[in-house]
């Protein structure tokens, strides 16, 4: 039997595609997470959606465009972030060794502190997102 798991709290703002969108849009889940209760792992979340909107504004969202930051909070305790641009192409991890590249490496750090992340389709664009279990308790890791 599927348990259908429901939204307990979500808040989505839009942002131009201008530079100081990036730490508005961590002011905005900082806000988010202390109304939600959820300091525990704040550094690393508010990490992950720097990247995420940094990757948004200088990849996904192209001129006179916007991009948009939905943070989700569901009844079984997952935290869910979600960035939706426009743009083209897929977010890749870099290889290893691949270090000296200067794109890529924010991913690197998402796939670290997120407990899963993905890349979905959208008309037009992507929706690039993570997720982090709460600490009590279990999810796949």
């Amino acid at each position: 039997m599927h348990k259908e798991i429901q939204t307990l709290c979500a808040r989505t703002v839009r942002y131009r595609r201008e530079r100081r969108s990036v730490p508005l849009a961590r002011e905005f889940a900082r806000h988010a997470l202390a109304d939600w209760d959820l300091e525990g792992r704040a550094d690393d979340v508010l990490l992950c959606v720097s990247e995420l909107a940094t990757n948004a504004l200088l990849h996904g969202a192209p001129p006179g465009r916007e991009y948009r930051l939905c943070l989700s909070l569901y009844e079984d305790g997952l935290l869910r972030a979600e960035v939706h641009d426009s743009g083209g192409g897929e977010p890749r991890v870099p290889v290893r060794g691949a270090a000296e590249e200067e794109c890529g490496r924010g991913l690197l750090l998402v796939s670290a502190l997120a407990d899963k992340w993905g890349v979905g389709e959208r008309d037009p664009g992507k929706v690039v997102w993570c997720e982090w279990w709460p600490e009590f308790g279990g999810g796949p890791r």
